[in-house]
């Protein structure tokens, strides 16, 4: 299960349990709610039509400022220099839901949803090792 999500005009995939940096927006109480949608998917490939009751919700884990940026202008010739620093602040979230229709998806069933992927990958290439073997 993902979301596309735009947030501080900018666009992220976002899954439950996942961990990612936006841009500082105003929280309440260490939740944050998201209801800016653009795209969702319970599976890969198939896209839900419905998006008017679509959230995210999340926990902010922290805030803080990214590396600077510096600024330099430069006309040259004419002896103009100018240098100037920039930080941008951001707040770091965990995306704990993705609600779509009444439907929940929380990190549990990510968690699951992988472990299956994964077994299932393992027994085939434990069959193909099998096969190769006789």
């Amino acid at each position: 299960m993902y979301a596309v999500i735009r947030t501080g005009g900018k666009q992220y995939l976002v899954s439950p349990g996942e961990k990612l940096k936006i841009e500082r927006t105003a929280h309440t109480d260490g939740a944050i709610e998201f209801s800016d949608v653009i795209a969702c998917s319970s599976e890969a490939g198939k896209f839900e039509s419905d998006l008017s009751g679509v959230k995210v919700t999340g926990t902010v884990l922290g805030e803080g400022r990214f590396d600077k940026i510096l600024v330099f202008k430069l006309k040259r010739k004419k002896q103009y220099k100018k240098m100037q620093g920039h930080r941008q602040g951001f707040v770091e979230v965990k995306i704990n839901e993705i609600l779509v229709n009444g439907k929940s998806f929380k990190e549990e069933t990510a968690v699951e949803a992988k472990a299956e992927k994964k077994a299932e990958k393992s027994e085939k290439t434990a069959k193909t090792a099998k096969k190769s073997a006789k």
